[in-house]
């Protein structure tokens, strides 16, 4: 009989969640904090246990996430920002460097380490996605950690 494991529901284990947010584009990434909190709190983090690090900019996600990982303190890793296209390709530069990077951390570190950082086009697509007409990817962000936590809790009972 084939067995099917998710996270989609049960235990958490305990500990803190770091959420490493950009401070560019202010008003869309607090947004993302906001929506990422939210969803923490109603799966039973408090206060105590969610650190909110703030970071200058997209670029700067990965080198304090790899900071984070380092600390051995933190369950899981909600990264938040928002890239929005100008008229060069620097965000295309940007987008792509941050995303392998912090899936190639993932990996390495085996660590929940969400994808929050909007990579859009134009300010608009970014308030949509920042708690607009197409969701929070904030909270979208925080609930892949969650699943994460709980289906590694779950495969480790496998043994």
């Amino acid at each position: 009989m084939t067995t099917e494991i998710t996270g989609i529901e049960g235990s958490l284990p305990t500990g803190k969640i770091a959420i490493v947010a950009s401070r560019y584009n202010a008003g869309i990434c607090d947004a993302l904090v906001r929506g990422s909190i939210e969803t923490l709190s109603t799966a039973g983090f408090s206060d105590q246990d969610i650190c909110v690090i703030r970071v200058p900019g997209a670029w700067e996600l990965s080198s304090v996430t790899q900071q984070v990982i380092d600390t051995q303190n933190f369950l899981g890793i909600i990264t938040l920002g928002c890239v929005i296209k100008g008229e060069t390709t620097h965000d295309e530069h940007i987008n792509r460097a941050v995303s392998l990077s912090l899936m190639e951390m993932g990996i390495e570190s085996r660590l929940p380490i969400a994808f929050g950082l909007l990579t859009c086009n134009t300010l608009e697509q970014a308030i949509n996605r920042s708690g607009g007409t197409v969701g929070n990817k904030g909270h979208e962000a925080a609930e892949a950690v969650l699943e994460l936590l709980r289906l590694g809790e779950k495969i480790k009972s496998l043994k």
